[in-house]
């Protein structure tokens, strides 16, 4: 049998040696030119970069200026900061209200009856007149207090008033207190509390936005660094393949090999030169697209620098039982938090609604304090019996008023009750309806964590086996290839194959280059499916 095949394979080389003969006759190529062309040098410059300074980035670099630089995380920052000044306002329902009115007033009235106190028939008063009020809310029970000081100076021509001019005082103080509508729970606490809740949710949306951030800087991190290393496999092959034609030159000469073997080195040669144009295409895209996330805009010194990534390519795999996985994500994920705080607004809107179906009673109290005091009127008949305490001017009225020897008591309830209170009702109805939305919400977004997370993990073993196929084939690719050009040195097989071979070797390489960086997106897909993405990067999101 193996006497067979060295038959076959002379066979093969006697028949290879005369189709060369032929060839040579017939073909006409100016072989002379052929052996002088030269291939231009290819313009390795990118468009929009200076080569001179080169910007080496490690990943971690890189995630560090994007979560600096990048206008969507300064967006949602500011979303916290709104959130914040939400809450303020909020609690600032339970500020007092400072309020006050002053003016002066005179009143003429026509009076016929001497009993009135006219004078030619009518009667003046003048006054001067000033308040100040104090009114809010109790942050705790739902009450609310009401506190007013009145002061008046008072002068008419009435000639039976026995104090003229006159300084009437007054302090009147009311609290109302609910007792079962808004007693545990009112709308001032429930916007309160809602606040606080929206203030969590733009937390966790920032969390969101940065885990965003952070997995598409990974992913175009990797992306540029394939770029570049396939840039840098098509540059070693074009340089193998002129090597090649060198080689092919020298054997032509010496009339070893056909002429036409030099047009095809040149075919080769004018191939990989298509493939290192869009590589090179490729390495700019990819180096744009990593710089729109990382710089803030196009005015940034490091626009017009080329980058460079130096983080190591190959990653640690994660392994990860699926089970642990979804449980984690269902843990970890700014999704379900957000989820979980809409569930707490809904239930703060339920403990609200439900509260105003119950009737309005409130608890009504007031105290008023009165002062009196003035010049006892020399044309008034009364004048004589006005009591000691009440003459003299405005102190004297403050004074009457604070020893609170003219006091006012009421205490009272107040009943208010809309007939069927659809209103309340309705709320409540609505409410209840919204929180059987949010349950199917939740059960939605968690089969969804879960699919994600088994994807994951999926494309995670899937790369992990690609690349150890596609090592394995390139290692194998590259003794194929050194085997055939030391049969083609020996002469013992034609240019073509070695072609063929060097060909192989270079996609076996992209395809190794390509499941390696597909390996790394894939880790980072899975700690975003499992929300450890800005943990495994040392991540901590501020505000």
């Amino acid at each position: 049998m193996t006497k067979f095949v060295r038959n076959i394979l002379a066979a093969k080389l006697v028949f290879t040696a005369v189709l060369f003969c032929a060839l040579a006759s017939s073909a006409q190529v100016p072989t002379d030119s052929v052996m002088t062309q030269t291939r231009p040098v290819i313009d390795q410059q990118r468009v929009g970069v200076d080569a001179t300074e080169q910007l080496s980035l490690t990943l971690e670099q890189a995630i560090e200026m994007a979560l600096k630089n990048n206008n969507d995380i300064q967006s949602s920052r500011n979303d916290v900061k709104i959130a914040d000044f939400n809450i303020k306002g909020a609690r600032g329902v339970y500020d007092p209200l400072v309020n006050s009115q002053a003016y002066y007033e005179s009143r003429t009235t026509p009076t016929a009856s001497t009993i009135g106190g006219a004078v030619n028939g009518s009667v003046t008063q003048r006054q001067v007149f000033a308040d100040l009020g104090l009114t809010g809310f109790v942050p705790k029970f739902g009450g609310s207090y009401d506190a007013v000081f009145t002061n008046s100076r008072t002068n008419s021509t009435n000639r039976n008033a026995t104090l003229n001019p006159q300084y009437p005082t007054s302090l009147v103080l009311t609290y109302v207190q609910p007792l079962f509508r808004n007693f545990k729970f009112d709308n001032n606490r429930r916007q309160i509390e809602i606040a606080k809740k929206n203030r969590e949710i733009s937390d966790s949306d920032l969390k969101l936005k940065a885990i965003t951030v952070v997995s598409a800087v990974e992913q175009a991190y990797w992306n540029l660094a394939f770029a570049m290393r396939n840039l840098q496999i098509q540059n070693d092959t074009l340089k193998q393949s002129r090597e090649q034609m060198e080689s092919n030159k020298r054997l032509v000469e010496k009339g070893v090999l056909a002429p036409i073997e030099i047009v095809a080195a040149n075919a080769q040669i004018a191939n990989f030169e298509q493939s290192v144009f869009l590589a090179q295409e490729t390495v700019t895209r990819a180096e744009n697209t990593l710089k729109t996330l990382l710089l803030p805009d196009r005015t940034s010194p490091d626009w017009s620098k080329p980058i460079t990534p130096v983080s190591p390519v190959t990653q640690t795999v994660p392994q990860t039982p699926v089970d642990i996985a979804v449980s984690e994500a269902i843990m970890n994920r700014p999704e379900v938090e957000q989820l979980g705080k809409n569930e707490e607004i809904n239930k703060i809107d339920l403990r609200y609604y439900r509260n105003q179906t119950k009737p309005q009673i409130d608890l009504v109290g007031s105290y008023t304090s009165a002062g009196l005091a003035g010049t006892p009127n020399p044309l008034s008949s009364g004048a004589a019996t006005v009591p000691d305490n009440l003459k003299g001017g405005y102190f004297t009225s403050l004074g009457n008023l604070f020893q609170q020897d003219f006091p006012t008591y009421r205490v009272g309830v107040q009943i208010s009750l809309p007939w069927g209170n659809n209103v309340a009702k309705a709320n409540l109805g609505r409410t209840l309806v919204e929180a059987d939305k949010l349950k199917n919400t939740r059960a939605q977004t968690e089969q969804l964590i879960e699919a994600e997370v088994r994807n994951a993990i999926q494309a995670l073993r899937s790369a992990e086996a690609r690349l150890a196929s596609a090592t394995a084939a390139r290692i194998a690719a590259e003794e194929l290839y050194a085997s055939e050009q030391r049969q083609f040195r020996a002469g013992v097989t034609t240019f073509y194959l070695v072609a063929q071979r060097q060909t192989e070797l270079l996609t076996a390489r992209g395809r190794e280059l390509q499941s390696q960086t597909d390996l790394n997106i894939a880790i980072s897909v899975f700690y975003r499916a499992v929300g450890r993405t800005l943990a495994v990067n040392n991540v901590t999101v501020t505000n």
